[in-house]
């Protein structure tokens, strides 16, 4: 296999903070850009986030992916850095695992996969979905982001005028995935906004 064709993975990591259905919308969407392969983790915790926030069954949203992973597999490939991947997402992303990561605190799989992906260079996007934050969460951002990564809040797109839930939730996973670098048009592009004021 070909380097450029390993680089067509995309590890997907589901945590168990509230907004399961980012990360399930995630890997619906990857499924339709051409050759992306999908390697999931799937907490015990987001299991039951899944449960009790969505309407599908935990085997469904596996069967979304290419290959999964039970969250204790050190030895599974996504641990070492010579498996090479296009990057990886944490969504959603409790504090815990940010935190873990923000440490280099590698004790399952989701957050050595991070490491991992931090470590080589390659692309980390954690949706953080925590609200109200105070100073610890604030710093372990920051940390992370001085190590790399990208934290990529769940804020909503409104200029696109989204009438569903389906709506912000398909601007977000278009806009992560577009983040990781696989352009999409699962998002609304801002087209600028006619103010009828004359700038010459």
């Amino acid at each position: 296999m070909e380097p450029a064709e390993r680089a067509r993975r995309l590890v997907v990591g589901i945590s168990g903070a509230s907004g399961a259905r980012y990360g399930i919308r995630v890997l619906e969407l990857a499924r339709r850009i051409p050759d992306l392969e999908t390697h999931l983790i799937i907490t015990p915790a987001s299991r039951l986030t899944i449960a009790a926030e969505t309407d599908y069954a935990v085997e469904a949203v596996i069967q979304l992916a290419d290959y999964v992973y039970h969250e204790n597999d050190l030895a599974a490939p996504l641990a070492s850095g010579s498996f090479e991947t296009a990057g990886m997402v944490v969504v959603p992303c409790s504090v815990k695992s940010l935190s873990a990561i923000a440490n280099s605190y590698a004790s399952t799989l989701l957050t050595r996969a991070a490491d991992v992906t931090l470590k080589e260079g390659r692309p980390l996007v954690l949706v953080v979905r925590e609200t109200p934050l105070h100073r610890g969460h604030l710093r372990l951002m920051l940390d992370v982001a001085e190590m790399g990564g990208i934290i990529f809040p769940p804020a909503p797109a409104l200029y696109g005028r989204p009438e569903s839930v389906e709506e912000i939730i398909d601007a977000t996973a278009g806009r992560i995935l577009a983040r990781l670098g696989f352009s999409n048009t699962f998002y609304p592009e801002w087209q600028g906004l006619d103010t009828g004021i004359d700038l010459k």
